[in-house]
């Protein structure tokens, strides 16, 4: 099985970011067929022209995903996920963890979404939440730091109960 993973930086990428071996651990343990996948490690300038002219919203975000399919997905151009760095080391400073992890969250989450998933309805959260949590599994990632579900959600869609209640 070969896989091609591009990761372009249009921003400065500290040390210690493995984006793409994380991404081959990733498409790996999903048992992906030669994959094409590209990951844009970029400032919040960059992400927020994305936004705002694919989703409309005038402000950063931490990660966007640009599927390339639809319907199941067994290999293939998965497509584009974009994370800021900017935005990923505020999370990560919030989160009380490092950029490293922070980005693996994303890039899990982006996976996520270019896989098909989405967590606009509870009952795709929490599908979402529990994939979010195996793969950040496969690239060794505490629980404490596990998942956007997981953070947006307070822990309902793992079987947890929510953070506030």
């Amino acid at each position: 099985m070969e896989h091609d993973i591009c990761v372009a930086e249009m921003a400065e990428a500290p040390e210690g970011l493995t984006v793409e071996a994380d991404a081959l651990a990733l498409v790996q343990a999903l048992g992906l067929d030669e994959v094409e996948l590209s990951v844009v490690l970029c400032d919040d300038a960059y992400i927020h022209q994305l936004n705002e002219g694919w989703r409309g919203k005038d402000a950063p975000t931490d990660v966007l995903s640009f599927p390339q399919q639809e319907g199941e997905i067994t290999g293939g151009v998965l497509g584009d996920i974009v994370i800021s760095l900017d935005t990923a080391a505020r999370q990560a400073g919030a989160m009380g963890h490092d950029l490293p992890t922070e980005v693996r969250v994303l890039l899990v989450h982006g996976l996520c979404h270019l896989l098909g998933h989405d967590h606009k309805q509870d009952d795709h959260a929490a599908e979402m939440a529990r994939l979010e949590a195996r793969l950040l599994g496969v690239l060794g990632v505490p629980e404490a730091s596990r998942g956007l579900i997981h953070r947006a959600h307070g822990g309902a869609h793992d079987g947890e109960p929510p953070a506030d209640g």
